[in-house]
């Protein structure tokens, strides 16, 4: 037991509602580097939330053992840790009483709340002597941050958010820092830095003490594992499925690899059939053949080239910035319906500003020249006037939807016919049966009922890609889709995208960092490039 960090035996998860997992048995040796992983809902982030505090492990008999060397002293850095920011900045926010927007919290305030600073609830307090000199810590060298110190958290993209995050855990004098999916949304130069990071904390953590900080990593698929893991941990089902060596694991995985191949053609084509059938439900309420006559679906690409009036999105010359930085500079671009178009470039290089001009979310809109489904923006056009075209998965759509986190799943399908966050218009018929359909293509039959919240992360982002194609729109805005999803349910939503982009009634925009999720049906390259001039570059494939 002496060089045990944590021992479990016999015990159980629960929280205030009941048990997670029965029975459970782990223990972490000093030197060890483990990865926890499993599906979307397995049991994974149950354990995950007792290791932080938020479940407990409770005895399940006389010779039950509950140790560890963390006690309290734990931080996690996540997906749902990044979400639960933005939704404190946006509670914090306090625009509408200022002649001026409210930038919030900078990053360089955020970190010094762990060192001696003013919580969230005092911001215009003093910072403290450190914050002089945040610059100069190791600490802040090695997540990166240097450069976006003092930029408003509310403006960082999403990597940005995730690496300030880890910069203020590493400085909070926890000793256990759980690292969930660390590096879904990170450009490449993030994930070096990142991997970079986890090989030398690892590496601290064995050449140190038992009073060191120590690092567990948790990951929904396994995908550019470091190599300095040396143990792994599956919870499936809501037991372990697996608890050993690395080397053992990987073993296991090509077994089941090859098992999944050959099952893959015959799955596919189920799956495909019931997208059908989904979409039937729609079609047979009348709901898509009105977007499919407007948008004069089937129309093929080279015709849609000769006329440029039908075009989706055209901008013209646009530029937006804030606090002197020039996000989008002379920016000119023009989809047309049938093209779908990857758009790549790295962390804060303006993505989520593009899209946002698009969703109406960014007000910059209105002082550029930017048109939508062939109307000016700014011509009197409503917000539901553009919404009622799109479908949206994104990041902050996730975050305001945590934030109605007791809707049912079949209420949250059927909003995406409304376009509203959560649902209050008298369901119909047709909405009931197709929202049916589409939860049971995700693997949610029968669970109709079950709040949104109650769902893990990558449970969450499924039900809300069902959502956003549900009534087929014109145009499908994807800012990183696949974030938290798990091996199995990343498949099938690249299935069904790949399905909707050559159905003709949807023409898709996807930003990810993630090679291997780009669509064979996205010819259309859009490369973000800061810095540059142009910033920005047309490539077809």
């Amino acid at each position: 037991m002496e060089r045990s960090l944590i021992s479990l035996k016999n015990v159980r998860i629960q929280d205030l509602k009941g048990t997670k997992i029965d029975c459970l048995d782990w223990q972490m040796n000093f030197g060890e580097a483990w990865l926890v992983i499993g599906p979307n809902g397995g049991g994974k982030a149950d354990f995950l939330q007792a290791l932080s505090g938020k479940n407990q492990f409770v005895d399940n008999a006389n010779n039950s053992t509950v140790c560890t060397c963390f006690e309290n002293s734990t931080e996690t850095v996540s997906l749902e840790r990044a979400a639960l920011l933005i939704q404190e900045e946006r509670d914090l926010d306090e625009s509408e009483y200022m002649d001026r927007i409210d930038e919030g919290r900078s990053g360089r305030r955020f970190i010094c709340e762990v060192l001696g600073g003013p919580d969230a609830r005092h911001r215009s307090s003093p910072l403290p002597p450190i914050a002089s000199r945040l610059e100069t810590l190791p600490e802040v060298k090695l997540c990166g941050v240097e450069k976006i110190l003092d930029r408003g958290l509310k403006f960082m993209s999403t990597g940005e958010i995730r690496r300030t995050l880890l910069c203020r855990a590493l400085l909070s004098g926890k000793k256990l820092l759980i690292l969930s999916d660390p590096f879904a949304g990170l450009d490449a130069q993030s994930r070096s830095i990142l991997l970079e990071f986890f090989q030398k904390m690892v590496k601290r953590q064995n050449e140190g003490s038992l009073n060191g900080t120590s690092i567990i990593l948790a990951m929904e698929r396994y995908h550019e594992i470091p190599d300095s893991i040396t143990n792994v941990l599956e919870f499936t089902d809501k037991k372990v499925s697996f608890c050993g060596t690395k080397q053992e694991y990987e073993s296991l995985l090509a077994e089941r690899n090859a098992l999944k191949e050959q099952a893959r053609s015959a799955e596919k084509q189920e799956f495909l059939s019931q997208l059908s059938e989904a979409q039937g439900a729609v079609v047979a309420g009348k709901a898509v053949e009105e977007a499919v006559s407007e948008a004069g679906a089937g129309v093929p690409e080279s015709d849609a080239q000769n006329s440029p009036e039908n075009a989706l999105v055209c901008m013209n010359g646009v530029n937006v910035g804030w606090d002197g930085r020039q996000v989008l500079k002379d920016f000119s671009w023009k989809v047309l319906p049938g093209q779908h178009w990857f758009i790549r470039g790295p962390n804060g290089s303006g993505k989520t500003t593009l899209l946002e001009l698009i969703t109406g979310d960014n007000k910059q809109v209105y002082c550029n020249d930017i048109h939508l489904f062939g109307r000016k923006r700014g011509t009197g056009e409503s917000i539901w006037d553009i919404k009622k075209n799109l479908g949206i998965v994104s990041y902050r759509l996730h975050v305001e939807y945590r934030m109605v986190g007791g809707t049912s799943l079949e209420d949250v399908i059927i909003s995406g016919f409304h376009d509203s966050i959560g649902l209050y218009e008298q369901k119909t018929g047709m909405e009931i049966s197709a929202a049916k359909k589409w939860l049971k293509l995700a693997g949610f039959e029968g669970r109709e009922t079950e709040s949104f919240g109650s769902l893990s992360y990558g449970e969450q982002r499924a039900v809300l890609i069902m959502r956003a194609a549900v009534k087929s729109p014109k145009l499908l805005i994807l800012d990183e889709p696949c974030h938290g999803l798990d091996e199995q349910y990343r498949q099938k939503i690249l299935d069904l995208l790949e399905t909707v982009a050559l159905s003709g009634t949807t023409t898709l925009l996807h930003v990810t960092h993630d090679p291997t999720e780009v669509l064979e049906a996205e010819k259309h390259i859009l490369e973000l490039c800061p810095g540059e001039e142009p910033m920005y570059r047309v490539i077809e494939r």
